[in-house]
């Protein structure tokens, strides 16, 4: 048992849910010889047993035809393709014989009313046409359904049944068929849902890391065009000056050097900026991010990190932006938990998160995120840690109070 959790946690979100919705179909498909059995049971009186055996055959290989049909639909609707005519024809002719030993076997020897003839057309065709429903769109299906319950109505007029009552079982087999059918139509719609919000996860975290290279050259430009165009003007004032003996020369030589420092002292306010962490700003934008992601997360001893010095922010901020970035790349997790606690002259941020797949945790090749961290944290006199605990993963990053050694 443990190992069936295991597998099943090391599944994702569209991956678990296509396994349900797969599985949901296989089931209800399968049950189709049971309903045979229990349409027998409802016969009015003994079936010959040469249609009878015909139909409950006919049942069993309806039911595996549908399977076969399933299987094919879900592949063809993840490529985006047309579900194939090959095995969908087979199944119907399958489901087709199913219902004509049915009504022969039912209708025979001049039982009236019989409630089993209706039925013994609807269910093998309807479990087809539910089968079809993992590709096949509402219009497409909606017309089948219909035929479905005319077929079953007019078999119950031969069987004997008046016109009014063999309507109205037609009819009424017809909204039902209908109704299952859009039923499992709906989850494969559900399972689409649910891929594409997981494509849409994985496209947001590359447009935040766009997003930030794009402002860090959006500032770089802004900072070094003014700047290099100038020194590129002056040193071609600079060279004509020396050219002529001019002693202007020496002031705009010195002025590309006055420029050049301002340069420099600009690019590291930039490259400043972009390194030092505002540890408040960091776990708002970590809440945000995550749960736009779907992943609900709660943020605990917030109001103590703008105490903290800036040196000890920046390290933990970069521990913030690492951990973030792996829940959202490396897991499928539901929640995740952020805790900052300060005491015995050490500050320890703790990042837990579930959705660990099982594959993951039996890894023993660090990634090179956290190697980095560590090196980092390393040289600040600090530390960082990680373990497991089934699918949830903790990291602790722990500093001196008093920040960078």
């Amino acid at each position: 048992m443990p190992t069936v959790s295991r597998w099943w946690r090391s599944r994702s979100a569209p991956q678990r849910l296509d396994l349900y919705t797969r599985w949901s179909f296989y089931g209800y498909l399968a049950m189709l010889p049971l309903l045979a059995l229990a349409v027998l049971g409802a016969a009015a009186g003994p079936a010959p047993r040469g249609p009878l055996t015909l139909f409950l055959a006919g049942s069993v290989v309806a039911a595996a035809g549908g399977i076969v049909v399933t299987r094919s639909g879900l592949a063809a609707h993840r490529r985006g393709d047309e579900l194939p005519r090959g095995p969908v024809l087979a199944a119907f002719i399958a489901a087709g014989v199913t219902a004509a030993a049915g009504v022969w076997a039912f209708s025979s020897d001049g039982q009236e009313l019989n409630a089993a003839v209706p039925w013994s057309v609807a269910l093998p065709l309807g479990m087809v046409l539910t089968a079809c429903s993992t590709a096949w769109t509402t219009r497409q299906l909606s017309p089948h359904a219909i035929t479905i319950g005319v077929l079953s109505g007019f078999a119950s007029f031969l069987a004997g049944s008046p016109a009014a009552a063999a309507a109205a079982q037609g009819g009424a087999l017809a909204v039902a068929a209908l109704g299952v059918v859009l039923a499992f139509r709906f989850s494969v719609w559900v399972l689409d849902v649910v891929v594409e919000m997981d494509r849409t996860r994985g496209v947001q975290v590359q447009l935040a890391v766009a997003e930030e290279r794009l402002r860090f050259a959006r500032d770089l430009h802004d900072v070094m065009g003014r700047n290099l165009s100038a020194i590129a003007v002056k040193s071609q004032l600079a060279g004509e000056l020396v050219r002529r003996s001019r002693p202007e020369a020496a002031d705009e030589v010195a002025d590309i050097h006055r420029i050049a420092e301002e340069s420099l002292r600009e690019v590291r306010e930039v490259v400043r900026g972009y390194r030092s962490t505002d540890l408040t700003s960091e776990l708002a934008g970590a809440r945000s991010v995550l749960r736009a992601a779907g992943v609900a997360c709660t943020v605990q001893g917030e109001d103590d990190a703008g105490a903290l010095p800036e040196p000890v922010q920046a390290a933990l901020g970069w521990v913030v932006r690492e951990a973030v970035t792996n829940v959202l790349r490396h897991s499928a997790a539901a929640e995740c938990g952020i805790v900052l606690a300060r005491g015995g002259g050490e500050v320890r941020l703790r990042v837990t998160n579930d959705g660990v797949p099982a594959e993951s945790a039996g890894s023993a090749v660090p990634g090179s995120g956290l190697a980095g961290l560590r090196e980092r944290l390393a040289g600040a006199g600090g530390s960082l840690d990680t373990a497991r605990d089934g699918d949830r993963f903790c990291l602790t990053a722990t500093l001196p109070d008093g920040g960078v050694a």
